[in-house]
């Protein structure tokens, strides 16, 4: 029995190491569904810390103690521009950071590098004056990132991924707003998956998020978000690792403009309950947002 139970352990470990990566799910800040005038420029930096303090298999703790750190940059450039008629919004996202194993998993060590780049286009559908705003988005993950197999922790995921996002904001008062986003990803294979270039499939993951934001005025709001990730149950060479997420989580934060191009943003949230895969204590998100 304790066998058993500590080889259920390494396996669920094994798993959960891939969604610790920086691109587990398509996170988004609330107003990020805001349609621009075409011609205008964003560049963004993100600063990202997230600790890891406990892991689940079907929803039990496994009974180890773990730590799993990771400290994550994004840099993302925008542009807005006007095709027939519609506001198209071409950009990148290119993380990098660091993940950092520690306690009873100090074994697994840390890594650095750049992870895979991001390709994106908003295309929104509402008028261009209108107040409430949709847009559908294709994102598309180029595998370029740092990656080894022969090393538990990776930045890079060694395959490519596609996701299809669909955003919606409308105002609820005068002072209120209301952000809801849904999407789903697409992984393809990982043909060198671990020491034994093992064959990686997953199913589609799918996200809901939810945001409410109170304008104190109109350079400032605060913010509460809610989040849910559900399915991408892994298969390694053809054998179902019985590992499918149903995670959900919490924000809070602000926004404000320090000046008519320039917004500072900061949110913090947790994982209110996870089924698989490490439980984060605690993320801290910082963003500066430059208008050009």
């Amino acid at each position: 029995m304790k066998f058993s139970r500590s080889l259920r352990a390494l396996t669920t470990l094994a798993a959960a190491t891939l969604f610790a990566l920086p691109a587990r799910a398509i996170d988004v800040d609330a107003g990020d569904y805001t349609a621009l005038p075409p011609g205008t420029n964003l560049g963004l930096l993100y600063v990202q810390q997230a600790g890891r303090d406990k892991l689940y298999a079907d929803g039990d703790n496994v009974g180890i103690n773990p730590k799993l750190d990771s400290t994550i940059g994004i840099l993302r450039g925008v542009h807005y521009m006007d095709i027939g008629g519609y506001i198209v919004d071409p950009q990148f996202l290119l993380p990098f950071g660091k993940l950092d194993a520690g306690r009873d998993i100090g074994a697994l060590g840390s890594n650095t590098g750049v992870a895979d780049l991001i390709l994106a286009a908003t295309v929104w559908f509402n008028k261009a004056d209108s107040k409430t705003h949709f847009g559908i988005t294709p994102f598309l993950f180029v595998p370029i990132g740092q990656y080894d197999n022969n090393e538990p922790l990776n930045l890079g995921e060694n395959r490519w991924k596609f996701a299809l996002q669909a955003g919606y904001i409308t105002p609820v008062t005068d002072k209120l707003t209301l952000d809801l986003v849904g999407d789903f990803t697409i992984h393809g294979k990982n043909n060198d998956f671990g020491p034994g270039s093992d064959e990686l499939k997953q199913k589609v993951l799918f996200q809901f998020q939810g945001f409410l934001r109170y304008h104190l005025s109109p350079a400032t709001d605060l913010r509460l978000g809610l989040s849910h990730v559900t399915g991408g149950e892994t298969e390694v060479n053809g054998v179902d690792q019985d590992n499918r997420l149903s995670t959900s989580k919490f924000n809070i934060g602000a926004s404000h403009f320090i000046g008519p191009k320039t917004q500072l943003l900061a949110t913090y949230g947790r994982d209110l309950s996870v089924r698989n895969g490490f439980k984060e204590d605690g993320r801290f998100n910082f963003r500066i947002l430059q208008i050009f």
